[in-house]
């Protein structure tokens, strides 16, 4: 990657707002990091739409978008910072409901149960089962994907469907770095079990945001004027390259301690050197979500 066309590192969202009619944002380690929130980050949002913008919150979160909205009400993220959620959730219940002729096996903690409200859903083992939705770890403070082998070979001699509801690997909460349920889904894959992933980086959920955000606006509104704003490569910037809208990654994140950003250090080039190293790259580079000078 030429230093032309490497990605810029900006300030904040202020220089970039006139490009975009609308952003898709990350929620967890952009807008809070699972203990607190990210008040800048908010402030930038609003005051994108308060210029006209349009902003759709797009989360692995394995909970229906209306969950979200109320844990972001607990965090103090306001309501004014965005028009809507649409998580991994809100696609697996999609998944859920094209099979309720079928029995599913769910892995997950019981705080994911709620991507179930409403429907007619028949739980069986295993043994019994038609798929899985899988939605976590039960224990992700303590447990790790060797705890759930014996179920993943049960499933693979079945050949059993897995629907990842957060195709996440891990996630920041507070200091911690904790598994994700894409982290299970990744070594049914690789046993040679069957996946499909409900949220980012695959185009599904993208697809729902942005007619979420053109009902919205009651017009279509073209790739071209849609920035993705989010902390992690593997899924944001991937998702975003891959749906061919622009990107932002915030680099105080997921990825800040490999890239050894601790309190007070400044986002510089070497962010710029690592990101030349990685498989996708994203238009811009911010230190934090925020609005700017």
């Amino acid at each position: 990657m030429t230093a032309s066309s490497r990605p810029a590192l900006v300030e904040g969202l202020k220089s970039l707002a006139d490009g975009y009619d609308l952003i898709l944002c990350d929620v967890w380690g952009v807008l809070h990091n699972g203990v607190k929130a990210y008040e800048a980050a908010g402030d930038a949002l609003t005051r994108f739409r308060a210029k006209g913008g349009r902003v759709v919150l797009v989360s692995n979160a394995p909970r229906p978008g209306s969950a979200v909205a109320t844990q972001l009400d607990g965090f103090q993220v306001p309501r004014s910072a965005y028009d809507a959620v649409v998580t991994s959730g809100d696609l697996t219940r999609l998944a859920i409901e094209e099979r309720l002729d079928k029995v599913v096996n769910h892995i997950g903690p019981p705080r994911d149960m709620p991507i179930y409200d409403g429907l007619d859903v028949r739980f069986g083992s295993i043994e019994e089962a038609d798929y899985v939705v899988c939605s976590g770890f039960d224990d992700d403070e303590h447990e790790t994907v060797e705890n759930y082998r014996a179920r993943l070979e049960a499933m693979l001699r079945r050949d059993l469907l897995m629907v990842c509801a957060n195709p996440d690997l891990i996630v920041e909460r507070g200091h911690m770095i904790l598994p994700c349920a894409g982290t299970i889904a990744l070594a049914y894959e690789e046993m040679g079990g069957t996946v499909f992933y409900a949220g980012k980086p695959h185009a599904p959920v993208y697809e729902k945001a942005l007619a979420v955000a053109s009902g919205l606006s009651h017009r279509a509104i073209p790739k071209e004027r849609v920035l993705a704003v989010g902390d992690a490569i593997r899924t944001d910037i991937t998702g975003a390259v891959g749906f061919d809208i622009d990107s932002v990654l915030i680099a105080r994140g997921i990825h800040a301690k490999e890239l050894g950003l601790h309190k007070g250090d400044l986002v510089s080039d070497h962010v710029q050197d690592w990101v030349d190293r990685q498989p996708v790259a994203p238009t811009a580079i911010m230190d934090v979500l925020t609005w700017g000078a």
